[in-house]
């Protein structure tokens, strides 16, 4: 459980940050030249990678390729919304539930081998 705890924590930290290097730019550095966006977003990225190699590392000690890839998507889909609300200002749309259901799905069946194991 520990692995699994360490994974999530360095997953979502590192979805923090590449969430702020993929969209950020689009609103605090917009007046910018995009070369300028492109080498923030870079460093921004440095520290990403930083923490999704070992989560990954770690998670993958006690999860498959498969089951890493739909807790990046959640994670992914959990830190998105609110920074897309919240530092975007974008509306909150009822698309994002739909996506969440879709991405529940996912989880579902990529953990329910384990699930019925347990």
């Amino acid at each position: 459980m520990k692995a699994v705890l360490l994974a999530v924590a360095g997953l979502t930290l590192s979805n923090v940050f590449m969430t702020f290097a993929w969209y950020a730019h689009l609103k605090a550095l917009n007046h910018k030249p995009w070369l300028v966006a492109a080498l923030a977003s870079w460093c921004i990225a440095l520290a990403e990678y930083l923490l999704q190699v070992p989560a990954n590392r770690v998670g993958h000690t006690v999860m498959s390729i498969a089951q890493l890839k739909i807790l990046q998507e959640v994670i992914t889909l959990s830190v998105f919304v609110p920074f897309a609300v919240l530092y975007l200002r974008e509306p909150l749309k009822l698309d994002y539930l739909w996506a969440a259901l879709c991405v529940l799905g996912a989880v579902y069946f990529v953990m329910r081998g384990q699930l019925a194991a347990a």
